[in-house]
């Protein structure tokens, strides 16, 4: 038995099959022959679409790391401590 060499899949190519799976207009097996890919690896693609979905819509956002609160009026006395 020979083995298939590794396929990288784009990610366009995955949304589309994920998105095939959850319409759910053809059972995974027929998707699987049809896209040429393994049934696991659709249901994978699909719970990844859908975990990923509410970010779409700005769901939980990220926190965005605030930078550090700087004292200007010191870092000016720095500056002209610095230049004299």
């Amino acid at each position: 038995m020979t083995r298939r060499p590794r396929r990288n899949h784009t990610p366009m190519f995955k949304a589309k099959v994920a998105l095939a799976a959850i319409k759910g207009e053809k059972t995974l097996a027929e998707l699987a022959q049809q896209f040429d890919v393994h049934a696991n690896q659709i249901t994978q693609w699909r719970s990844q679409l859908l975990e990923g979905a509410a970010d779409v819509f700005g769901g939980e956002a990220c926190p965005e790391p605030t930078a550090p609160t700087v004292d200007v009026k010191t870092l000016h006395a720095k500056i002209g401590q610095l230049t004299l």
